[in-house]
């Protein structure tokens, strides 16, 4: 895929963020049926980051993730990268809180080219982001590139639920009252019409989990969340032999 191809779902997507910033988090609790907190919650238990630790969390959004990772980390530096300056924003206000401007270091970029060295972090997480970047392998291999040998992808993501009677209601509620929730309280119908279809075309739990491997990724776990509303999958850089 061509940057012309890319370009556009880009400034697309970054409306949509820019222009929702300051009602995501309200947003995020509607659309996983408050459930987002415990994936989280779940997420940081399997990926056991220990004091010291960094990381790199992509796609930080208002950086709750971002916030988790340094409490569990207590020294280690750790980055929050969004492409929306809006949502930066609301997330610095949270860190400032928090007292932790010293730990975490906020960058406006680009999923797709992390302007980091190799083998820098020992975390690379994107949550809630990868269904909306234009090349989600190339998004990967750079997690996969900035992560130390021996260190972690972990990506965080809505899936298709695959359980009945549940998928039915699922899919009727973000194709019809989702959007419609979206208006109510962000004033933003056609971006969060969007939503369903942005998961539409996202890979399933398997597909990605072939997708981990194909970028070389080792010992990939996918762990269905809420019936397969969500999935996490983290997979474990190879320790490079020379």
């Amino acid at each position: 895929m061509g940057s012309s191809d890319t370009k556009p779902k880009e400034q697309f997507v970054h409306g949509v963020f820019e222009s929702i910033a300051g009602k995501y988090d309200l947003m995020n609790d509607i659309l996983s049926f408050r459930r987002h907190k415990a994936w989280r919650k779940f997420t940081m238990k399997k990926m056991n980051m220990h004091h010291g630790n960094t990381a790199i969390d992509l796609c930080c959004g208002t950086c709750d993730w971002t916030l988790a990772m340094a409490r569990a980390s207590e020294s280690g530096h750790i980055v929050g990268l969004d492409f929306s300056q809006n949502m930066l924003n609301v997330g610095e206000r949270k860190i400032v809180s928090e007292a932790r401007e010293k730990q975490i270091k906020l960058v406006q970029g680009n999923a797709m080219e992390l302007p980091f060295e190799d083998n820098s972090f020992d975390y690379a997480t994107i949550g809630f982001g990868l269904r909306n970047v234009p090349d989600l392998r190339r998004v990967l291999q750079e997690m996969q590139r900035v992560v130390k040998p021996g260190g972690q992808v972990v990506c965080l993501e809505l899936s298709k639920p695959t359980w009945q009677p549940f998928k039915g209601i699922y899919y009727a509620y973000f194709k019809h009252i989702l959007p419609m929730l979206g208006k109510l309280f962000a004033k933003r119908y056609e971006q969060y019409k969007w939503l369903p279809d942005s998961l539409a075309l996202f890979p399933g739990r398997d597909e990605l989990a072939g997708i981990f491997r194909e970028v070389g990724l080792k010992d990939v776990q996918a762990h269905s969340l809420t019936g397969g509303i969500a999935a996490l999958h983290i997979g474990i850089k190879e320790s490079q032999h020379v």
